[in-house]
């Protein structure tokens, strides 16, 4: 970044006219954002006076789509949250990438979990092949996700007949209680027993939980004892997404992983671009030749010509319109 900054600061004339002042910094995720500051009362639109903005994202690793695996609770209790479950899996089901998915729920209970042979669904498959799939699950035994995963992933031979190593994983938890993996609801095994495991597993992957949040911050939960905690720590501990079971809308829930299986061909940028003819873009702090990308000015977006590797650090540098 300050390769970057310095570059467009210390070119010749013929190429960029503009001394940056002190740069700050602020940490994001996903397109970050690099701003001057811009608050002043007197707009002078010139080219030695304007701010620079540099809007950044680091390219998702190219893989060979996403394998999903809903671990979803069918106890009695669940019936509860009947109306949530329909909806919820309409929600991401709608969220889907386009392509280069599979998908199974298996049931939250060890025992049945190992034995399922049920075919993936895929591209093309409706909303009324994933709720027939739902509808036939058997009932569960014991709320344990956790186990319920290992299990089917390690000591069911049919898992290996669809899942791809080359593939990101997503993982969702979607139950009304608590985790109870271990020899008996007293005896419950560590959380970092199955993160440590899981992280082991796969290099690429995403978890979700959809479960019960506390009483104050959920929707419809009013029971302590029903508040999904070791579901909650596990996927915080992976910096996942947590969904309160109460709510109809779960597209939260694949977003993530969908948007980590394609790569950016473009970049909509943040501000509105000033001087076209000056836009800089940098992959790895390396400046690229103009014919890798172009600049749309009716989207204001920068589409890459050459699509960035996976893993690299994207950086467009431009001037803007102050109080944009």
């Amino acid at each position: 970044m300050l390769f970057f900054l310095l570059f467009l600061s210390c070119t010749r004339d013929f190429f960029i006219i503009h001394d940056v002042g002190e740069i700050s910094y602020e940490a994001m995720h996903d397109i970050d954002t690099l701003y001057y500051d811009d608050t002043s009362s007197n707009l002078d639109t010139s080219l030695d006076a304007l701010p620079i903005w540099i809007d950044s994202f680091t390219q998702p690793h190219s893989v060979n789509g996403v394998d999903i695996i809903w671990v979803i609770d069918r106890s009695g209790s669940m019936q509860d949250e009947a109306a949530q479950i329909t909806l919820g899996i309409e929600t991401m089901m709608n969220a889907l990438p386009q392509t280069q998915w599979r998908l199974v729920m298996i049931n939250i209970s060890s025992i049945h979990s190992i034995n399922d042979e049920k075919f993936p669904l895929i591209p093309g498959d409706t909303l009324a092949d994933a709720e027939s799939m739902y509808a036939g699950m058997n009932y569960s035994g014991r709320e344990e996700g956790f186990t319920a995963l290992q299990r089917y992933i390690q000591d069911n031979p049919y898992s290996t007949t669809w899942m791809r190593n080359d593939a990101s994983l997503l993982v969702v938890f979607v139950s009304d209680e608590d985790e109870q993996s271990g020899n008996s609801i007293y005896n419950i095994s560590p959380v970092s027993d199955f993160t440590n495991w899981l992280q082991n597993y796969r290099s690429n992957f995403h978890v979700t939980s959809i479960v019960h949040l506390p009483p104050a911050e959920s929707q419809c939960n009013q029971n302590v004892t029903n508040v999904g905690d070791r579901y909650i720590e596990a996927t915080n501990w992976f910096g996942g997404t947590v969904i309160d079971i109460c709510t109809s809308d779960w597209s939260a829930g694949i977003n993530e992983a969908a948007l980590a299986v394609e790569p950016y061909e473009y970049l909509d940028l943040t501000k509105a671009v000033m001087y076209p003819d000056y836009i800089r873009v940098f992959i790895n702090g390396q400046p690229q030749p103009p014919h890798t990308w172009t600049y749309d000015a009716t989207l204001n977006r920068i589409n890459f010509v050459t699509i960035p590797d996976g893993g690299a650090l994207v950086e467009v540098g431009y001037y803007y319109e102050p109080r944009h």
